[in-house]
């Protein structure tokens, strides 16, 4: 690898200058070699900026000048290569786009996902895992309207046995926390329950229980999707097959930290979705996917759990 380096020495009394070096220097993904040098790999668009940034600083009054470089051993490239690290970058963007799905955020952070790729000149994992998150929320956008508001109300144990033989209600055109709520409710919670598919909360009917929809006996609470409220309401957060299921239905429902096997469970019902269009035949065809994930999960856990 050979890289192109910026060697300068900035006038004293030219602040104005200095801070647009810097802010140049910054958003084409100079990194720093020693103090006064900046560096970039050759070839890129970006490295001709260090020779119009060289000029400008010459004619200041300062000293600056572009050379070749190249790393001298494997340890040496290894070094230089690691100046260019946008792990810590695309941490912080990650912990970002856990924030709510709402277009407006979306593009904000479409926009810093593109300045960052911009400077990441040696993508690695930290990329990808970013590229998948972003992916994720640009999917919870599209499937997020009508999604539930946060509940004000507050999570209490409730007796499965007072839950039995019911009919439950939720929207219509499934998507992940809901297929997870009727799959987990049926055989966990109520063997027996009947669904019935609604346009809007004020079809619900009278006797039926709600859930993963504004008013809902069950829905969002205290940073909980719905399958999560479901699982700390009938006293199941001690499975840690349901609890790991959870973790991706919350992050493919609403973001935060990334769960190994989300990608794969979105791919799956969301190409049961595509293909099946009846919500009960998609219901029992995400039954099957769920029931394969929590009997993998369930495999590996010590005996006793």
């Amino acid at each position: 690898m050979i890289l192109d380096a910026l060697i300068l020495s900035l006038p004293v009394r030219h602040s104005t200058l200095r801070v647009r070096v810097w802010r140049t220097l910054k958003e084409t993904g100079c990194a720093v070699l020693r103090d006064g040098v900046y560096v970039l790999p050759t070839g890129l668009p970006a490295a001709k900026v260090l020779t119009r940034l060289a000029s400008e600083i010459n004619a200041a009054g300062g000293s600056a000048m572009v050379v070749e470089l190249k790393p001298k051993s494997p340890e040496e490239l290894k070094r230089v290569r690691a100046l260019f690290d946008r792990s810590a970058d695309y941490r912080a963007l990650l912990q970002n786009l856990s924030a709510p799905a709402t277009s407006r955020v979306l593009e904000r952070l479409r926009r810093s996902f593109a300045r960052l790729s911009a400077t990441d000149f040696f993508p690695g994992a930290a990329r990808r895992l970013a590229a998948d998150a972003l992916s994720a929320l640009e999917r919870r956008v599209e499937d997020a309207r009508g999604e539930p508001r946060v509940s004000p109300r507050h999570l209490r144990p409730l007796e499965r046995k007072t839950y039995q033989n019911r009919v439950w209600a939720t929207r219509k055109n499934l998507w992940v926390d809901r297929m997870a709520s009727a799959w987990l409710i049926r055989r966990f919670i109520d063997p027996n329950a009947r669904f019935v598919w609604i346009d809007a909360p004020r079809d619900r009917p009278k006797k039926a229980v709600g859930f993963d929809f504004d008013g809902a006996q069950f829905t969002h609470v205290d940073g909980r999707v719905t399958f999560e409220v479901l699982l700390a309401s009938f006293g199941l957060e001690a499975d840690a097959a349901l609890t790991n299921i959870g973790r991706a239905v919350h992050f493919l429902d609403v973001g935060g930290t990334p769960v190994p096997d989300a990608k794969g469970l979105e791919t799956m019902l969301r190409g049961a979705k595509e293909r099946i269009k009846n919500d009960d035949t998609l219901l029992a065809e995400a039954s099957r996917i769920l029931e394969n994930l929590y009997s993998a999960y369930s495999a590996k856990l010590p005996r006793g759990n």
